[in-house]
């Protein structure tokens, strides 16, 4: 029997190319490749979903695969580049074919199998870049693409008859037609809708994770789980500073504190939690402290008793609410030119 090792997201396409090989008796082993932009089961990009009742339903295995600091890695400096924001879309297939690859080989399987649909995506799916991604993984000639395969050239797979070719597909482009027609075909009704991609497409975050990276180069876990988190600013000296929107935040923050930095919050009233990063300067804290009040509910009140927590023990601040011209001179974001309004003749 032929054996595959098959890149799952979760999401309907790549759950539809491991349905096309099972159907034609293939052991198929998916493994699924988690980041921190994104790529984890409990998110919703289109690069994350829990596939667990699917792989029990349909009879394939599924592997975690957490990709860490490799991944972090070409981010920061992709071969291939980044797309229009920080997603490096060319690189993160390469670097998941290689790991797949390694698994190929420890589990004596005889190619590999994506999801991807020739069209779909403008960076890293296009028919000039699948070679060169297979190529670059070393994998040339053993990706199948069993949604698209028919418009592309044989792998070893079909060539050397593991794989019946004229049962595989010649989807292409964006639409979702096909995919959902195969998906009724094979009875497959728990899938996700289709979603954006991970967090390095989207302009506010990766703006964010840019402003980061000129910060501090060696980002780590700590720093990347925070940056989803809060309104985020930078004081004048370099400190980040990142206040809780609801109490959901506030509880996801509160553990990611370390030795050294600064909590803080406003008693008695509704207030975020608001974290400063070590190394402040008494500025920073005063700062920060007018920033944790200006959200709270003691927003509108002259002055407001801070509480504040480091390693030192907790003491009281009492600090002016910020105002907008302090906010909007500290705050993390894109700063856009407002193109003139052309008034009608």
């Amino acid at each position: 029997m032929a054996k595959a090792i098959a890149l799952l997201s979760g999401g309907l396409d790549s759950t539809l190319a491991i349905l096309l090989l099972r159907r034609q008796g293939i052991d198929v082993t998916a493994v699924t490749f988690l980041t921190h932009f994104g790529c984890d089961i409990s998110d919703s990009s289109s690069c994350s979903s829990d596939s667990s009742s699917n792989a029990e339903k349909y009879g394939f295995t599924v592997k975690l695969c957490h990709l860490s600091d490799k991944f972090i890695d070409i981010v920061k400096n992709p071969k291939f580049g980044h797309g229009k924001n920080m997603n490096p879309c060319m690189d993160c297939r390469i670097l998941m074919l290689r790991e797949a690859k390694v698994l190929m080989e420890m589990m004596g399987a005889d190619f590999v199998v994506t999801g991807e649909v020739l069209g779909q995506r403008p960076m890293s799916q296009r028919r000039d870049t699948f070679p060169v991604i297979d190529r670059e993984a070393g994998l040339k000639g053993y990706v199948l693409r069993p949604l698209t395969a028919k418009l592309l050239a044989p792998t070893v797979a079909e060539l050397e008859g593991l794989v019946d070719r004229e049962q595989l597909c010649g989807f292409s482009g964006r639409g979702r037609k096909p995919q959902m027609a195969l998906a009724e075909e094979f009875g497959l009704k728990d899938y996700p809708p289709p979603a954006g991609g991970c967090l390095l497409t989207e302009p506010i975050y990766s703006y964010k994770l840019k402003e980061l990276l000129e910060h501090k180069p060696d980002v780590d876990v700590r720093d990347l789980t925070l940056l989803r988190l809060g309104r985020q600013f930078r004081t004048p000296s370099g400190r980040k500073v990142i206040v809780g929107r609801d109490d959901s935040e506030n509880e996801k923050i509160q553990p990611l504190a370390e030795e050294g930095d600064f909590r803080m919050w406003v008693e008695d009233y509704g207030s975020p939690l608001t974290l400063l990063e070590k190394g402040a300067t008494e500025d920073d804290i005063r700062i920060a402290a007018s920033l944790c009040a200006r959200y709270s509910d003691a927003k509108r009140l002259e002055e407001v008793e801070v509480t504040v927590l480091n390693s030192s023990g907790t003491y009281k601040l009492v600090v002016v609410p910020a105002d907008e011209a302090l906010i909007e001179s500290l705050r993390i974001e894109e700063r856009r030119e407002k193109k003139p309004k052309v008034r009608a003749r």
